[in-house]
Order: structure tokens, then C-alpha cells, then sequence
């Protein structure tokens, strides 16, 4: 029995964002890391835990489970994107990349930077971490 992955989508979002921001940028994600899906759908959604009302009204949406990570925690990670606004407000270069990566647990891995919604109020990272034999996801 081979591991499973596990595919997780990282959220990041300014205050005047709407659910459409958030589709779009899933969507994108989606398109943009088409050949990922070898391993399967995404299986979460990830957002931190101040953001979390609009990524579950989109899990819901989505029929897509939603994990919640500590704002708190969001600056102990290392991302691939560096923006000076994320890092200002949230002390990390993104936030949705963080997200992703924290939600996928310790051994994860972005599969790219993140992309960024058509109407640029939302941010989206995709995260694998390979679950164990034997192990729930």
C-alpha cells in the first residue's frame, strides 16, 4: 500500500475581498497546477484562523473540509513569495503559502508559488505532504 498525498489549498485574502475572489483564485490554482492532479483533487482548504468565515462559506460551496491554522504561527514559515504588504500585516512574505504549508504539516511542500485572483484581492498556494501508510488524512 503506497502513501497517499495530501493536497492542501492555502488562502490568503485583503479585507475587501469577496467569495468570487476566493473562486477565482481556487480556480486558477486549479488550472495553473492541472498536472498535481495525477495525485488526485484537493482534498482541504486551509486558512488562518482570522480569515476563516469566507474559505469555509467556499468549502461548503466546494464540499471541500477546511482546516484552520494560528495567525500566530504564520511567521515561523518560510515561503516562496515574498510580498513587503504580507509581511507588514501578517509577518510573512505570504500568506497563503504559509497557510498551505502549516495546514499540510511538517514535512510539506509548495508546489509553486501563489497565484494571485483575477481581481487581485486573493491569493491561493497549493501544499503536498504524503500521509503515511496506516495513517489518516
Amino acid at each position: 500500500m503506497k502513501p497517499s498525498v495530501l493536497r492542501i489549498a492555502g488562502f490568503g485574502f485583503r479585507s475587501e475581498a469577496t467569495l468570487e475572489s476566493l473562486i477565482q483564485a481556487l480556480d486558477q490554482l486549479i488550472d495553473q497546477y492541472a498536472a498535481v492532479y495525477k495525485y488526485g483533487l484537493i482534498n482541504r482548504l486551509a486558512a488562518a484562523r482570522s480569515m476563516l468565515p469566507m474559505v469555509e462559506e467556499l468549502g461548503r460551496l466546494r464540499n471541500i473540509e477546511v482546516i484552520a491554522v494560528a495567525d500566530a504561527e504564520l511567521s515561523t514559515v518560510t515561503t516562496l513569495t515574498h510580498s513587503n504588504q504580507s509581511m507588514q500585516a501578517r509577518g510573512t512574505g505570504s500568506v497563503a503559502e504559509a497557510v498551505a504549508l502549516l495546514a499540510a504539516g511538517p514535512n510539506a511542500s509548495l508546489v509553486g508559488p501563489r497565484i494571485i485572483s483575477t481581481d487581485r484581492k486573493a491569493t491561493a498556494a497549493l501544499a503536498l505532504s504524503e500521509v503515511p501508510e496506516g495513517a489518516t488524512e
